[in-house]
């Protein structure tokens, strides 16, 4: 289920971070590898990125941030470089997915609430004021790339209507493995 009105329309500028050999068609690809379709050899770590303020209508990050140091940093950035009212979809692994903690240089792990820190609408953000960088959570989708048939699309539709009763209930059960992001930048 992704919400096709946040995806980019034809035409806009794209950012690809951390894009491999999978880059976006279209996109400006960024990562660290020189031996991958990247247009940009740059790590993500490395602040600032090399682009100017406001330069991108999208930005994708598709399983990358979690082998971050500083995600606060990233998001940071991304909203640096993202224009005013653009969109960052952002996807993770979910913290209670096996593949979330397989992989050894993975450093991060997310919630359906993680990025609610950055909305300035949300009792996060001013409880825990980490960041500057003020995004609107536009939507939250839980996504299932390994198991498939129709009692995990029936969990998956469960969580995605409601994401923190399933995180609180369910989740422990029924883990799904990824979460996508849309990140609204405020400026």
């Amino acid at each position: 289920m992704t919400p096709a009105r946040f995806e980019p329309a034809a035409g806009q500028k794209i950012l690809d971070l951390g894009c491999g050999n999978r880059k976006k068609p279209g996109a400006i690809g960024m990562d660290q590898n020189p031996r991958t379709q990247a247009d940009v050899i740059h790590s993500l770590e490395a602040i600032p990125w090399p682009f100017a303020d406001s330069s991108f209508d999208f930005i994708y990050a598709d399983n990358c941030i979690e082998h971050l140091d500083d995600v606060i940093g990233a998001m940071e950035e991304i909203h640096r470089i993202l224009k005013p009212g653009a969109i960052a979809k952002i996807i993770v692994p979910y913290f209670r997915a096996h593949w979330a903690y397989n992989d050894p240089t993975h450093r991060r792990f997310f919630s359906v609430e993680t990025f609610y820190h950055f909305d300035p609408a949300h009792p996060y953000r001013k409880l825990y004021p980490y960041s500057e960088a003020d995004y609107t959570v536009e939507a939250v989708v839980f996504n299932e790339t390994i198991r498939r048939g129709f009692f995990y699309e029936l969990i998956k539709r469960v969580a995605n209507r409601w994401p923190t009763r399933y995180e609180q209930h369910l989740g422990h059960l029924f883990p799904l493995d990824e979460l996508t992001f849309y990140l609204r930048a405020l400026k």
